[in-house]
């Protein structure tokens, strides 16, 4: 399919011959191009047999704006390349929901799958992803190792992750989660009456449905719990994804966040629909309330992790309007002094973080970040805002994306990209070694 679509450059960097004793045989799969961009040549004897996992989506152009134009991911053939420097053999494979069985059959072939599947384009190709993800996780309970499972993915990815480690030193004990209307109600008119907050809605992109909330009064009680606020008191309303003010009762926001626009909830400026309940639980319908945190505006930072090792911080400031406004970035390096006491924390708390997401004994993701918010009067100086182990980019190679290959980048970025895959192949052998000597 792929070397159709992208004939002209297709054998530009024709795959290394390599005899197929060394590597799993996708040829019945027929889905990847010849132009393996860069890949180092396979290992003559692997240690291991590992793939990095695709989709192209052919419902947006250019299958998405991960991808290069010979179709892959931008970072795929790096992180592949980390695999094979560790002394695994590593392909890149694309899932086709139509050939959704032969997709498995050769998956399973392999000791370790790198998904780097994006949320939403299986089902935006005309695939399911539940059907994808029931088929991954009897994989890896199979004893195929998958980075990161479905699993994972989701329990470390929801937004009420937040309200699971709420008791520990990178949470906030007043946090709240709300998956009925009645849990909005009661909770949000008596957190709101406290102090102001952030609400979440669990399923929206880019600040949609993030809301900073203030009483317009300012009438708030010195005690969590001393009063609840009355269906119409006013509230003033800032929405993170473009920073747009309105102004709305108590009782029109519970309104809308329940049943959308409507009479009762009023005119809104927003670009989105409300209804962020809808579906319950099992379909994403919740909302988390978390105490505003006016260090924000000092910025975030970003812990990007491999595995259990902190590769880098990033700290971002945000300079324009809203989240997707203009940034500033700086990086440190780990141990670095401002952040030494909360890495510390990530790395003692972890494990029993991934028990209380209800993750006990499963792998932590290959690459993931944790962001965090300066906080004052807490045990520990940040809190956490959100886990994200969807499909997480290696930032060294992020201004490829939409070029032909993933070596245009800068020499400091593909240095600082090249040294992110390799720990991850290492992290990844590491573990598979590790689940080869208890079998």
């Amino acid at each position: 399919m792929f070397l159709t679509k992208f004939g002209k450059s297709a054998l530009r960097h024709k795959a290394f011959a390599t005899s197929t004793r060394t590597i799993v045989n996708a040829a019945k799969l027929n889905q990847t191009t010849y132009d393996m961009d860069h890949m180092m040549p396979q290992p003559k004897d692997p240690k291991f047999k590992t793939a990095v996992v695709e989709v192209y989506c052919r419902g947006l152009n250019a299958g998405g704006t991960d991808k290069l134009t010979n179709g892959h991911r931008y970072d795929s053939v790096p992180i592949a390349n980390g695999m094979i420097k560790h002394g695994a053999s590593c392909q890149v494979i694309q899932y086709v929901h139509e050939k959704h069985d032969d997709f498995f059959e050769v998956a399973k072939q392999f000791d370790g799958l790198v998904v780097r599947c994006n949320p939403g384009h299986i089902n935006m190709d005309g695939g399911s992803q539940n059907k994808f993800n029931e088929s991954m996780t009897k994989l890896a309970e199979s004893g195929v190792q998958v980075w990161p499972t479905p699993n994972v993915m989701t329990k470390m990815g929801a937004k009420d992750a937040l309200l699971k480690v709420k008791d520990f030193a990178i949470g906030l004990p007043d946090t709240l989660c709300y998956y009925t209307p009645q849990d909005l109600n009661d909770g949000f008119k008596k957190s709101m009456a406290f102090q102001p907050r952030v609400v979440k809605q669990n399923r929206g992109s880019s600040g949609e449905g993030i809301w900073i909330i203030n009483l317009k009064n300012g009438d708030y009680c010195k005690n969590y719990g001393d009063r609840m606020c009355s269906d119409d008191e006013m509230l003033v309303l800032r929405e993170a994804n473009d920073d747009h003010v309105e102004e709305h009762t108590v009782g029109e926001f519970i309104e809308f966040c329940v049943n959308g626009r409507n009479d009762k909830s009023g005119e809104w400026k927003s670009l989105g629909v409300g209804k962020y309940l809808e579906g319950g639980k099992e379909a994403g319908g919740l909302m988390v309330d978390q105490r505003f945190l006016p260090r924000i505006d000092e910025g975030e930072s970003r812990f990007m992790m491999v595995k259990d090792e902190l590769f880098a911080v990033e700290h971002y400031k945000y300079l324009g309007e809203g989240i997707g406004g203009a940034t500033e970035c700086v990086v440190y390096p780990p141990g670095a002094t401002e952040y030494v006491g909360l890495q510390k924390q990530m790395e003692e708390q972890m494990p029993p973080v991934m028990k209380a997401l209800g993750l006990e004994g499963e792998a932590l993701p290959l690459l993931w970040t944790g962001d965090f918010i300066p906080v004052d009067d807490h045990v520990s100086t940040h809190t956490l805002a959100e886990f994200n182990c969807s499909c997480v980019g290696v930032g060294g190679f992020l201004q490829a994306r939409g070029k032909d290959s993933w070596t245009v980048v800068s020499e400091q970025e593909k240095v600082q990209g090249e040294k992110m895959c390799d720990l991850m192949g290492k992290k990844a052998v590491e573990s598979l070694k590790e689940a080869a000597l208890k079998h």
